[in-house]
């Protein structure tokens, strides 16, 4: 199945962009608030669409395809930021896809949020943001382009992901990644998580299209007998489709946070266990159900 945007979680459809002017734009697959698996608290998750790096095992091949998703100028994504600040988040993750593929958008993306977040701050804490890229960081640090989009951003996830390297540590999917905090702020929200292991419970959010919106926390592997399953399949990113076996509605499911080694195809059997058959997943690419 096709994956389709269906607003973002707050209340704001989604647009082509077409007939914007000069404004910077990005190329996104997803939009979803609040996100609760990637990075610490709850927050507006912006997925960039197309990747260069296609890591294998990538849970998210759907935000491969550079033609894929929808074009969004960065006004309309500060306008959704600024709407997540209201409702209190604590903080924005850009993931993908690959950010630093376009990395002009992404650098006034992050410039402005970081504005917005400081002036709705107040007397708390500003919000925290936190980039997720492939690329390594001597690989930033020799493109302009690149150290320009990272420069406004408090932390990052840095590195290909490796299936072959699991690894415990939260947010990360596998034991090359490192998370790099930038700023005082970084240091302060993510020193704690440098090295801290991921803890048992929820670690994908599970939204169905009837859910739509309201995209609580959910440990989508235990929804369907998996719970236990080890290991990371896959770089952080949301990741598409079910559908049921009456065709009954439109059986569209988003997972987001980073998954053990194995959880997913666990999470395959489980559902079609439970009498769900999966039909296109953004997993995988042209491979048949795990047995």
């Amino acid at each position: 199945m096709e994956s389709k945007d269906r607003g973002d979680g707050l209340g704001h459809g989604a647009g082509d962009g077409a007939g914007q002017g000069p404004r910077p734009r990005i190329r996104v697959g997803d939009i979803r608030f609040p996100v609760r698996t990637l990075g610490p608290g709850a927050r507006l998750g912006i997925w960039v669409q197309g990747c260069v790096l296609a890591c294998p095992g990538c849970m998210s091949r759907h935000t491969w395809d550079p033609r894929g998703g929808t074009v969004r100028t960065v006004p309309e994504l500060l306008e959704l930021w600024r709407t997540a600040l209201a409702r209190g988040a604590d903080g924005l993750t850009v993931s993908g896809g690959e950010p630093l593929d376009q990395p002009e958008g992404v650098a006034a993306l992050l410039a402005g949020a970081a504005r917005l977040r400081t002036a709705a701050a107040g007397p708390a804490a500003p919000a925290d943001l936190l980039l997720y890229t492939g690329y390594e960081d001597g690989e930033i640090a020799r493109d302009p382009a690149r150290t320009a989009a990272v420069r406004s951003a408090d932390a990052l996830v840095t590195g290909r992901f490796r299936a072959a390297e699991p690894t415990g540590l939260v947010w990360r999917g596998s034991a090359n990644q490192r998370l790099r905090p930038l700023t005082a702020l970084g240091r302060a929200r993510y020193a704690e998580h440098l090295e801290r292991a991921e803890e048992p419970g929820p670690r994908l959010q599970a939204e169905t299209a009837d859910t739509a919106g309201t995209t609580d926390t959910a440990d989508a592997a235990g929804a369907a007998g998996t719970a236990d399953t080890a290991g990371a399949a896959g770089t952080a990113a949301a990741a598409d489709a079910a559908e049921g076996e009456d065709g009954g509605n439109d059986g569209r499911l988003r997972l987001y946070g980073v998954p053990r080694s194995g959880e997913l195809a666990a999470l395959e059997r489980g559902l079609r266990h439970a009498g769900i058959r999966l039909t296109r997943v953004g997993w995988r690419s042209g491979n048949p159900p795990p047995p």
